[in-house]
């Protein structure tokens, strides 16, 4: 069988690692006679290319390298998409696989997407069905057309589940909280007919199954928390608290920057600093603001993946306008504050570890007191109860659905 994964992106290249995993575990352990190994093609967009946002991904995740770069680059989202598409489309017709994957919902996920069904090949699209319900938003247009000519949605969570029902869509083999993947299940053909459904299951987070694998590696080899001073010599840990902003709604609005900038100057001190790792488009958008006055905010270049995550595993309280990053403040128990109106992992807010603030000064700074007073724990997952995002076995179960005939 022949899988082709598209991706472009940071989030993209943590979903991908645990399948690429679970892909060479099965092939290695396959009879070739009865049974053949997996040909897995990773072809990488090119929407996230430097070193720091992109092959550092591949590296400390030991993904294999992408067979094909297409290198497409930062670019308006209409030509951006496009772009990719085409170059996606003669991929597709060369190597012709028997199921595309996208992930997320990127520009890459949607180029990916059409790019497979105008070719009539089947799409699993991995973190199916979620909504923020807000059409301003690219990433909600990306995610809402890809689910809808997708022939397998592999969502991370129940609520992901229901959007998806709201829909129209059926969901199947459901046993507990997740997909009993082992049941019989037909596959759409690799030409599908219009009056075939396309298959919903909740397989869980694969993201969670990342980060529980790549913290213990992050906590073996990362020294970012020594060389940002954060670590004395003692193994004492200085408190912090960590912002990142990426979201355009937030970057490309100056009111919004300026009164969360104001907010982080108000919790920031000596004692207790800042770290806003941001990428140089962000730090040039800083600097046309008044920031005059932001001196205990620490402003550093983006990091790997592996010091990101220690960076997260020790924060204080985590302030973000970033999806994946909510998730990963979640699985490390960390309490987080999230820069945008609305968030589509509502599991977080109702588990009291996310408060949803916008931009608004006021809010972040109530927000802010509110998590220093209560101190939230995310609860320990159990499997008995069923954890939100699954019991990090997800790229098992979502192999086991694309290799059902």
């Amino acid at each position: 069988m022949k899988i082709l994964h598209i991706v472009g992106a940071r989030p993209q290249f943590i979903k991908l690692a645990p399948l690429c995993c679970a892909i060479k575990d099965y092939s290695a352990s396959t009879s070739a006679a009865q049974d053949p190994p997996i040909q897995s093609i990773i072809v990488h967009t090119g929407q996230h290319y430097d070193y720091l946002m992109s092959k550092v991904f591949f590296d400390d995740l030991q993904i294999p390298e992408p067979a094909y770069n297409l290198e497409v680059g930062s670019d308006r989202h209409g030509r951006q998409t496009g772009l990719m598409m085409d170059r996606i489309e003669e991929v597709l017709i060369k190597e012709n696989p028997d199921m595309v994957i996208v992930y997320g919902d990127t520009n890459s996920t949607l180029a990916g997407a059409l790019s497979a069904t105008k070719l009539h090949l089947p799409i699993a699209h991995i973190e199916a069905g979620l909504r923020s319900y807000n059409r301003r938003m690219p990433e909600e247009i990306n995610r809402v057309l890809t689910d809808h000519i997708s022939s397998l949605l592999l969502c991370p969570t129940k609520t992901a589940v229901l959007n998806l029902q709201k829909e129209g869509f059926s969901t199947i083999l459901k046993k507990g909280n997740l997909l009993d993947a082992s049941e019989k299940i037909p596959l759409p053909h690799p030409s599908p007919s219009h009056d075939q459904r396309p298959i919903v299951a909740n397989v869980g987070d694969i993201m969670y199954e990342s980060v529980l694998f790549s913290l213990q590696n992050a906590l073996k080899t990362s020294r970012i928390l020594k060389s940002l001073n954060l670590q004395t010599n003692k193994n004492e840990f200085i408190p912090y608290i960590l912002c990142t902003i990426h979201r355009q709604e937030n970057t490309d609005d100056q009111q919004k920057l300026q009164s969360i900038l104001e907010a982080l100057n108000e919790i920031a001190d000596q004692e207790q600093p800042v770290i806003f790792p941001a990428h140089p488009r962000i730090k040039k958008l800083l600097g046309a603001l008044d920031n005059s006055s932001l001196n205990n905010i620490r402003i550093i270049n983006p990091v790997p993946y592996y010091d990101m995550l220690l960076l997260q595993n020790q924060a204080k309280i985590i302030l973000t306008d970033s999806g994946g990053v909510q998730k990963e403040a979640f699985f490390l128990k960390r309490p987080c504050i999230t820069l945008r109106d609305e968030t589509e992992w509502i599991e977080t807010v109702t588990a009291g570890m996310n408060i949803v603030t916008g931009a608004d000064k006021t809010k972040i700074l109530k927000a802010y007191h509110t998590m220093l007073k209560d101190k939230p724990q995310a609860k320990k997952p159990d499997k008995s109860l069923g954890h939100p995002f699954g019991t990090a076995d997800s790229s098992t179960l979502i192999l086991k659905l694309i290799l059902k005939k």
